[in-house]
């Protein structure tokens, strides 16, 4: 690893704003090798500092999304600032922004301004409801995404209040395809150099949106609304979560034809295996309330252990619900590096062992991985402004003398 500078070694990216979305989109890139720069606001940084901060002054969520990058401090809101962030633009190959519409226009940093000494550069632009349209100037955050976009629609039990997923799933998928734009305007940019870099511009509702799967042809096409089911997966049979006699709970996934055959064999039911109603899935949906007693009554008179070790057996996807804690206590996820533990002042500058999350995608030739984790505010802002803009030390008293820094 220590030959390999990742993937995206030579790539410099210029992160802006707060939250979520922009910082997941960041986080990625700079895992497999971009440097990337965040810029915070002098003396508070980015919100998540303090998001589920339980001890300590800065939070592990901060820690996480935060790695890789090298922070430095920037009043945007003064001209000073604004300047200093065009001139970074020039040095970076792509600038990730989620300011709501025309708030980056309003401190003359449009993405034309951005491009003024680099034409090819390259803006990814995250918002509530995208750059343009009737709700463009709207706020918006994830979990409005996730309401807007149909997720929470479907999401709980039908006699109960919609509800929500316990991550910020709109964010991170809107970060996702901020690194998919990303990448395809580097990608277009090398193949093909052009006159001006891409624009891409990235919605939090439509992100949601577009893993709705076939919610609106289904609609369109059958006037079919999908709703909430709880545990099950409409149309799809069987495909549940049932109780063990532990009072712990499986996810068994048996609607593929073969793996439905093996899947009954192994709990002692034969008849239902030969049962011509049930050797494809829209017999077995018409049916699934059945199959889905059949099992619950199979499990829940058998513990957790055994029961995963019969589906293993006989080829059958399931998994347990897993906590924190499960997760962390499970040896697969250590054998495939997605437990890296670091040394971390959680409290009272007193390191603490604490395991962070592994990088996805693996790669074989150049993996991504974890050199630091999030920095202090304001860490990298002498080294980012000198070695780039050749700012000297007068420079910089100057601009924190006017708090620009």
């Amino acid at each position: 690893m220590e030959g390999n500078r990742g993937a995206l070694a030579g790539v410099r990216v210029l992160e802006l704003g707060n939250f979520i979305a922009a910082p997941s989109a960041g986080r990625l890139l700079a895992e497999f090798g971009a440097e990337v720069i965040k810029v915070e606001q002098p003396g508070t940084g980015d919100q998540i500092r303090d998001w589920r901060l339980f001890r300590g002054e800065t939070s592990m969520m901060w820690r996480t999304l935060g790695r890789n990058k090298k922070s430095i401090t920037i009043d945007i809101a003064t001209g000073e600032g604004q300047e200093l962030v065009r001139r970074l633009a020039a040095e970076v190959d792509v600038v990730i922004e989620n300011y709501r519409p025309g708030k980056l226009e309003s401190w003359n940093l449009s993405p034309a301004e951005l491009r003024r000494d680099n034409e090819q550069l390259i803006v990814v632009r995250i918002s509530g409801y995208g750059q343009t349209g009737p709700y463009r100037d709207r706020p918006g955050f994830g979990g409005v995404a996730e309401a807007m976009g149909g997720l929470r629609y479907v999401t709980g039990h039908p006699d109960r209040p919609p509800t929500r997923l316990g991550v910020s799933i709109g964010d991170t998928l809107a970060g996702l395809y901020a690194v998919l734009g990303a990448l395809l305007g580097l990608l277009s940019r090398d193949r093909g150099p052009g006159s001006r870099g891409e624009t891409v511009d990235v919605a939090l509702t439509e992100a949601v949106y577009s893993v709705m799967e076939s919610t609106i042809p289904e609609y369109a096409a059958y006037g079919a609304v999908r709703s909430r089911t709880g545990n099950a997966m409409p149309g799809v049979a069987p495909s549940n979560t049932y109780p063990c006699l532990d009072g712990e709970w499986i996810v068994i996934g048996g609607n593929a034809d073969g793996i439905f055959h093996r899947l009954m064999t192994a709990l002692g039911r034969a008849d239902l295996a030969a049962d011509e109603r049930l050797s494809d899935n829209r017999g077995r949906a018409a049916h699934s309330t059945l199959l889905d007693e059949v099992i619950a009554a199979w499990t829940s008179v058998r513990s957790l252990a055994d029961v995963m070790e019969v589906m293993v057996q006989a080829a059958v996807p399931a998994g347990p619900i897993y906590s924190a804690a499960d997760i962390v206590a499970d040896p697969h996820f250590r054998d495939r590096g997605m437990l890296l533990d670091f040394d971390v002042p959680v409290e009272d500058g007193r390191p603490e062992t604490i395991p962070f999350p592994g990088i996805v995608p693996k790669l074989e030739q150049f993996p991504g991985r974890v050199a630091w984790l999030g920095p202090e505010l304001g860490e990298h802002t002498d080294e980012v402004l000198r070695e780039l803009l050749k700012l000297t030390d007068s420079d910089m008293a100057k601009l924190r003398a006017e708090r620009v820094v």
